[in-house]
């Protein structure tokens, strides 16, 4: 295992942050932006954690068949970096949850007053 699965990062850039913005809008909309910003963090980590867990899977296995031949292999790179960058696609994708949910915000807060006051 000596590269990275591009499929699974890209994987992980895309669907996590469409997903939570799908499930805190809602929420967002009814006037409960930290709800709406729970739900979405804890569907982005979640689905890194979930992504992790499959890496951490695929590792021990490659790492298992590698002592059934008789020899020890090491992956590269290596698994925190594989977990690491997952993480850190999960916590950007929060930092954009929250700035949106900011911008949100303040479009409902300002949509109840007269144009020439805002």
């Amino acid at each position: 295992m000596n590269q990275l699965n591009w499929s699974w990062i890209a994987l992980a850039l895309t669907v996590p942050p469409v997903v939570g913005g799908l499930v805190a809008y809602p929420l967002w909309r009814t006037g409960q932006p930290i709800l709406g910003n729970l739900t979405g963090t804890t569907v982005i980590f979640g689905a890194a954690m979930a992504l992790m867990m499959r890496e951490h899977v695929e590792l021990v296995r490659v790492a298992q068949k590698c002592l059934d031949e008789g020899f020890t292999c090491w992956p590269d790179p290596s698994a925190f970096t594989r977990y690491a960058i997952y993480a850190f696609i999960a916590l950007v994708e929060v930092m954009a949850l929250f700035s949106l949910s900011l911008k949100v915000e303040t479009r409902l807060r300002r949509r109840g007053y007269d144009p020439e006051w805002r």
